[in-house]
């Protein structure tokens, strides 16, 4: 099968980016009590700005992002803002990919860490982070969101 790629979306991908978010986070939606803030974001703005990266898996029905990342450079460490795959692709080691893919392009601009958070009540992402490098640095609310906040030390 041929491996899919990893690519800087562009302004025809905003429509994917945005199903594919709202895919992944609807779930959490009950759980935690409000909308998850990576489905309130400007997903155009975000594009057009150079900070979102979609995958495709070829071969596997019709084309389309199934998974992303929002990455923001910053001095010391690159900021993993969102991932999101597609419930649909579970299970396919997309996520896996996309994780590997942002400490290389943290590696590439230079910087010596990837820092991300999560959701408290998004429990899955707490047993997943750890187990690619991830350390817990902080808890903290930030208005309506409980979050742990999470680095990885490339160097």
């Amino acid at each position: 099968m041929e491996r899919e790629q990893i690519r800087q979306a562009v302004t025809a991908d905003v429509p994917a980016v945005k199903a594919v978010t709202d895919a992944a986070y609807r779930p959490y939606i009950e759980r935690i009590g409000v909308v998850p803030q990576p489905m309130e974001a400007d997903h155009a703005a975000n594009v057009a700005a150079g900070k979102v990266f979609v995958t495709e898996e070829p071969g596997s029905g019709p084309a389309g992002p199934v998974g992303l990342v929002v990455l923001e450079a910053h001095a010391d460490h690159l900021f993993l803002d969102s991932i999101a795959v597609h419930p649909d692709a579970h299970g396919r080691g997309v996520g896996r990919r996309l994780l590997r893919f942002v400490e290389a392009h943290a590696r590439t601009l230079g910087l010596p860490e990837v820092r991300l958070y999560t959701n408290a009540m998004m429990w899955e992402n707490q047993e997943i982070y750890p187990r690619y490098g991830y350390e817990v640095v902080a808890r903290r609310v930030d208005g309506p969101y409980d979050r742990v906040h999470y680095r990885k030390r490339l160097v």
